[in-house]
């Protein structure tokens, strides 16, 4: 995960979910970070001492986390398993309050999930407008293309 965590934990206080982010004691919480960031006059180099470093805590009983395991195990180079991976720590951040520092990253992510999801491959329909059976626009050139007169 690199730079984006400071440790990667395994919990057994986390019961119904596959993971989540904790916060160190004397870090800013979520919320204070958002503050910070929304602040106009802000230094960039002047709160990075305060960002929290993030702990990503998972859950080793739970089936999502077991699956990911045995198909690491499998093949360690799995690209759909560093999604799903990447998946759960940004959708811990944002079940914790924070902001995503890339959202558009984490919407492809979401797109190649539900194309994987739906077995669309890259080569299948592009999804163009082109492509679509769509109806033509009626014809406005009837009555002149005047407007209606309302009592």
């Amino acid at each position: 995960m690199g730079e984006a965590v400071e440790k990667v934990v395994t919990s057994q206080r986390i019961v119904d979910s596959p993971c989540c982010i904790v916060t160190g004691e004397y870090g800013w919480t979520a919320y204070m970070e958002r503050i910070m960031k929304a602040q106009a006059l802000r230094n960039n180099s002047t709160g990075s001492f305060m960002v929290s470093k993030k702990t990503f805590e998972i859950n080793p009983e739970h089936p999502i986390v077991v699956e990911l395991r045995k198909r690491v195990e499998k093949d360690a180079n799995d690209k759909t398993v560093k999604d799903l991976v990447w998946l759960l720590y940004e959708t811990s951040l944002l079940t914790s309050g924070f902001i995503l520092e890339e959202p558009s990253s984490f919407a492809s992510r979401i797109h190649r999930m539900v194309k994987l999801g739906l077995s669309i491959t890259d080569d299948g329909p592009s999804g163009n407008l082109e492509d679509m059976d769509v109806p033509d626009l009626e014809d406005d050139t009837v009555g002149g293309g005047e407007m209606e007169e309302v009592d």
